[in-house]
């Protein structure tokens, strides 16, 4: 699935800021900002962002941690990463961005406060060796987030679900001449465990002495936190 997932993703690189600030309405604002607030990090800490796309989440925790902090953004496909550099210059914040499979993170152990992931496990092989790698370079105490999309129910389930089915991919092909790609991901959100069926992920990755569910506008996004052993 990787190397099917990075040349989806760099297929709709060039217009993938746009088309999620069309699709999301720019909810993906709030979420990320709910995420960090939920990681704790605080002045000076050290973050890495998995998946780390064009960079928007690691741009807000490099606000958070301040000068004396370290943010490294990371991800598996260079060409998302391309504008994440003279992004973070535009704002003028000095984050690091590589190139980094999240599954085998070529980085110290113990070497990070929080390491966080958006809108990525998913679409990652294999989700539990994620949530162990994610731990692995996160010093004992530290954080590990999860932000990611989750199935709402009842009536504005109902209504998501046609928005993701039918609105979702006709917008996004339009935006970014893959409609397939945005087909894709409300897709793969559909069938991916939410809620405590997630937290379950967390418990077999076996490096989490606490795990928490943070829903989000009526379980459409989770932010999940689980504490590194």
């Amino acid at each position: 699935m990787s190397t099917e997932v990075r040349q989806m993703f760099s297929s709709i690189a060039t217009r993938y800021d746009v088309t999620n600030e069309v699709l999301s309405f720019g909810v993906h604002r709030l979420w990320r900002r709910t995420a960090v607030k939920l990681s704790q990090a605080k002045e000076g800490s050290q973050v890495l962002d998995c998946a780390t796309g064009t960079g928007d989440l690691a741009l807000a925790f490099k606000r958070k941690v301040g000068p004396t902090g370290r943010v490294v953004g990371t991800d598996f496909c260079p060409e998302m990463l391309e504008s994440a550099p003279a992004k973070a210059a535009k704002a003028g914040l000095e984050v690091e961005f590589q190139v980094q499979d999240a599954m085998a993170l070529t980085l110290p152990d113990n070497s990070f406060d929080v390491a966080s992931i958006s809108f990525g496990i998913r679409n990652v092989d294999d989700p539990v060796k994620c949530l162990q790698e994610m731990a692995r370079v996160v010093r004992p105490g530290g954080r590990v987030v999860v932000l990611e999309f989750g199935q709402p129910t009842g009536p504005y389930g109902a209504l998501f679900r046609f928005y993701s089915k039918t609105i979702m991919p006709a917008v996004g092909g339009l935006l970014t001449g893959n409609r397939a790609a945005y087909a894709y991901l409300p897709r793969t959100a559909a069938a991916f465990p939410a809620g405590e069926r997630f937290l379950s992920l967390m418990d077999q990755a076996g490096v989490y002495s606490e795990r928490a569910a943070h829903p989000l506008l009526f379980g459409t996004a989770y932010v999940y936190v689980g504490t590194v052993r």
